[in-house]
């Protein structure tokens, strides 16, 4: 039974309109967006959604935006089990996650088998803004990837990457290193196969950062968002900054990743280096 339906009895015909019936899943926690003019019925949305999906323990709230360097989102605890870290599973792969305190979309888990797919074997990859270790562990356990190294500025974050490594047992192929990847790159003195780049709104600013590390051959996954007349600026934006930086490369293709807003769209630019 879907959400909506569920809620008949419980809310007006125009309180219903305004339920949304698309909600996050991480691990055994639900997390919901509420409507403003929904707040003294968000509780009973909340153990409507319990009751739905048996799987789910726990229902969040999400409140305002994503906010600071490290994309936190602020959750306030609606029903169920009050908890805020999840044992979230992906591709056959396990991560401990505070939803609260560390960035995480589970809607991404397509697009990171998706790269999986196109790593060779003995690949060198490296994940700038690595989080709580999703790439790295879904490219190490769907791979052959030979290393992937991982740098998060995020201390809480970091801390949960490193429990996930040991976790799933890839010490020896992943290498997580904490810290800004403007000083920790320029300085690792290392050239990588594959480069990813998943902080789609501040990631043009770290272009030049990531030629750094980039060789010819290199493929780099540029994240970004638009509208989808808006996909050859954001192109424009890979080759200017190629241009800029006195690199050649080759664009290979433009992927839409879900919808970030109505009518916008998390977009990746795969491009090589020539």
């Amino acid at each position: 039974m879907k959400l909506k339906q569920a809620l008949k009895k419980k809310l007006s015909k125009k309180e219903l309109e305004l339920v949304r019936s698309s909600f996050d899943i991480v691990g055994s926690i639900g997390i919901i967006e509420v409507d403003d003019k929904l707040k003294k019925k968000e509780k009973i949305i909340a153990e409507t959604l319990l009751k739905l999906n048996p799987h789910i323990k726990t229902v969040l709230k999400k409140s305002g935006i994503h906010y600071g360097v490290y994309r936190r989102q602020k959750m306030i605890f609606l029903a169920g089990i009050k908890t805020k870290t999840a044992e979230h599973k992906e591709s056959g792969i396990r991560m401990l996650i505070d939803v609260e305190k560390c960035f995480f979309s589970s809607r991404l888990s397509t697009e990171r088998l998706r790269i999986s797919k196109q790593i060779a074997p003995k690949e060198e990859i490296l994940v700038m803004f690595s989080g709580v270790a999703p790439y790295p562990l879904v490219f190490a356990r769907n791979s052959k990837a030979k290393v992937i190294y991982g740098i998060e500025k995020n201390h809480i974050a970091h801390e949960f990457a490193e429990k996930n490594v040991l976790l799933n047992k890839f010490w020896e192929r992943i290498r997580l290193i904490r810290g800004d990847v403007r000083k920790i790159i320029p300085v690792m003195n290392k050239k990588f196969d594959r480069i990813l780049m998943p902080m789609p709104k501040t990631a043009e600013e770290f272009l030049p950062i990531a030629f750094k590390a980039a060789k010819k051959g290199t493929i780099i996954h540029y994240y970004d968002f638009g509208k989808e007349e808006e996909f050859k600026i954001l192109r424009e934006k890979v080759n200017n900054a190629c241009k800029k930086e006195k690199k050649k490369c080759r664009i290979l293709r433009t992927v839409k990743c879900g919808n970030y807003s109505p009518g916008v769209f998390r977009v990746c630019i795969d491009f090589r280096i020539l």
